[in-house]
């Protein structure tokens, strides 16, 4: 339990830090953020990649005040249920109609609290860094009142916006090696990737879903991020780091991905059965947790497919790798549609080129889609072939226009 004049304190510290936190870069999805009356808007994303810095853009725009209110402030360790009449005391002597909650997911029977200020005509917002427990407690009492999207790190142009950087191939290289973390990109301090990692794999699954063995966990996590774009699969992975079920390995994919730091990337298959036994690709969030996976620092090819992926994950709601005779990196579709063919390949030559082309040419072939892209670092062409149509262009340019 939380005293009343104990929250009254917190909340004034609070507010005061985030009004005078810097806005910084004016974040592309500031004008991608659902606001529907009635309903709550949800925003979440791995930790420390602007949530609150958003909301901030977004009360500077578009409202006079409102309360910002983080519940994983160590002076709310206390915090019960019955503690949400105080805090409604205080928003009320404070006339907030706006309120933006961060991390409330941590507290029980939040989302019956914030469905009460729903009722009572609040604009409410909530920032949180796990998707699972958001979306449970979102499937009970907010079922149809609300609207959900992702935060994610810097993109290639938020990147070079940022840092005042020409989209070309040397600021690529920084972006390959730095990923888009905004702390990180500003300090270039490589304890704050490191200690971010930390954070996420002790306080947000150890410690949340009871795992005592966390130096398995953190040899697992180092293992996938320095095996980006390669397949995976929990049944060849058994008795890896000490874990010696399979479903133990499907259990901690699952916490990694709702937190955010890998995440899994299925073989095309018309059948769902086969979708889920397939092995799966791994993929980072940031590029910056490569860097963390000391082993990982060469691969400049894993890397760039590595930035393709996030691109399109923040586009496309489904992606797919395909493999038959032969493999295509990636398969975009929109409500179940194909849209995009991608093959990625840091530098294509005369050992290489066949396979890259002809991998992406039978996808295009398989789904009768007439073009397809192939990016690279810096080189740039056309080939057409039986009516299809394939395009080689730098990343660079394709990561600019934000496609």
């Amino acid at each position: 339990m939380i005293r009343q004049e104990q929250l009254a304190q917190v909340i004034d510290a609070q507010q005061d830090i985030f009004l005078n936190k810097s806005a910084q870069l004016i974040r592309d999805s500031l004008a991608s953020i659902p606001i529907v009356e009635s309903y709550a808007t949800i925003i979440s994303g791995i930790r420390r990649c602007g949530k609150s810095t958003l909301l901030l853009q977004l009360l500077k725009k578009k409202y006079k005040h409102a309360l910002y209110f983080n519940f994983e402030d160590i002076r709310l360790a206390g915090f019960e249920v019955g503690d949400f009449s105080r805090l409604q005391q205080e928003i009320d002597k404070r006339q907030y109609r706006v309120l933006f909650f961060d991390e409330i997911q941590l507290t029980e029977k939040w989302e019956i609290f914030v469905h009460q200020l729903l009722r009572e005509q609040y604009t409410v917002f909530i920032t949180g860094s796990n998707a699972s427990l958001l979306s449970r407690e979102l499937g009970t009492h907010l079922t149809g009142r609300h609207l959900s999207m992702e935060l994610f790190p810097f993109s290639f142009k938020e990147y070079i916006s940022y840092k005042n950087l020409k989209a070309d191939k040397e600021s690529l290289h920084s972006y390959l090696k730095d990923g888009g973390l905004p702390e990180y990109v500003n300090y270039q301090e490589p304890l704050i990737l490191q200690n971010l990692m930390e954070d996420i794999l002790v306080r947000d699954i150890s410690v949340r879903h009871g795992i005592r063995d966390i130096g398995s966990l953190k040899q697992l996590t180092v293992y996938l991020i320095s095996n980006v774009g390669s397949p995976v699969s929990a049944n060849k992975l058994n008795g890896m780091f000490g874990i010696k079920s399979s479903t133990t390995f499907l259990e901690y994919f699952n916490y990694l991905r709702d937190a955010y730091l890998v995440e899994f990337l299925p073989q095309f298959s018309y059948s769902l059965k086969a979708q889920a036994r397939n092995p799966k690709k791994i993929y980072t969030i940031d590029n910056g947790f490569l860097s963390v996976a000391s082993s990982f620092t060469e691969n400049l090819g894993r890397k760039l497919e590595n930035l393709i992926y996030q691109q399109l994950r923040r586009k496309y709601k489904e992606i797919y790798y395909f493999t038959d005779k032969g493999e295509c990196d990636f398969l975009a579709f929109i409500k179940g549609k194909i849209h995009k063919a991608i093959q990625v390949c840091y530098q294509i030559d005369d050992l290489n080129f066949d396979r890259e082309y002809n991998g992406l040419l039978e996808a295009l072939r398989f789904f009768k889609l007439q073009e397809g892209l192939i990016i690279t670092l810096d080189q740039k062409d056309v080939f057409e072939q039986d009516g299809f149509t394939i395009k080689m262009i730098p990343a660079y340019e394709y990561l600019a226009e934000g496609e």
